[in-house]
């Protein structure tokens, strides 16, 4: 893929909304309680790497405000059709886009992890620290090394629906870098299929370094293994926590 190109084009955009929606229904109870002060007091939501939109469905059906993100064009094109009743669904390319205050600031499916660099990584998560408003919720999932441990070098797997098809290989190149290779493949109108490949660089970082910096950026976390009661696959952390008031 080019330097230029985003991650995420229309055809696998199109794949990740249609066969990868059960992140999105596993946190969304979790997150929804931690949000539940942000709800009382109408506060604003700041998602991240909204993705298709698919938690933000369950965050505008919960009555929040929403201004949902992504750095995908393609993305944010099914969002805008996914969860019409967001305040604001836009583009923000992370680290160092300007995020707007708020009052919480949510991000799920590890979008972070898509930066080149842990600079980048730690820019971001800072940056989403200093846009909270005191007494602010912080509720990010982040791939710690051990994310790689657990999956990097598995046999390739794919999944299968109606009118598409994705086949995903991983590989670990660097202690720090985690890869996914994905051929999706999808039913055109007139019967045939089209197909296309993304390869997908993840930079992996030590999560517990994560607490001390933000706590200089106003924002105490915890390294939780969920954000409920769900189940996180090995080396998912999320970052959970406030903003100092």
């Amino acid at each position: 893929m080019a330097p230029d190109e985003p991650y995420y084009r229309d055809d696998l955009a199109l794949v990740h909304h249609l066969g990868f929606g059960f992140h999105a229904d596993m946190c969304a109870p979790g997150i929804l309680r931690l949000l539940e002060p942000v709800l009382e007091r109408n506060g604003l939501v700041l998602e991240l790497g909204c993705g298709s939109g698919l938690l933000t469905r369950y965050l505008v059906e919960a009555g929040h405000r929403v201004i949902a993100t992504d750095a995908s064009p393609a993305m944010l094109e099914l969002a805008s059709r996914t969860a019409p009743g967001a305040e604001e669904i836009r583009v923000l390319v992370m680290p160092d886009d300007p995020m707007p205050a708020c009052d919480a600031v949510v991000s799920i499916g590890h979008p972070v992890s898509y930066l080149d660099s842990e600079a980048a990584v730690l820019r971001a998560l800072t940056n989403a620290a200093d846009a909270l408003n005191p007494g602010g919720v912080y509720a990010i999932d982040i791939e710690d090394f051990a994310y790689a441990d657990a999956v990097a070098g598995t046999p390739p797997s794919g999944r299968v629906g109606d009118d598409w098809a994705i086949i995903l290989k991983r590989e670990r190149p660097a202690p720090n870098k985690f890869v996914r290779d994905m051929t999706t493949f999808l039913r055109n109108d007139d019967g045939t299929w089209r197909r296309d490949d993304e390869r997908h660089e993840n930079t992996l970082i030590d999560t517990s370094k994560i607490p001390a910096l933000l706590a200089d950026h106003g924002v105490d976390v915890e390294c939780r293994t969920a954000f409920g009661d769900e189940t996180f696959p090995p080396g998912l952390v999320a970052l959970v926590g406030h903003k100092r008031t």
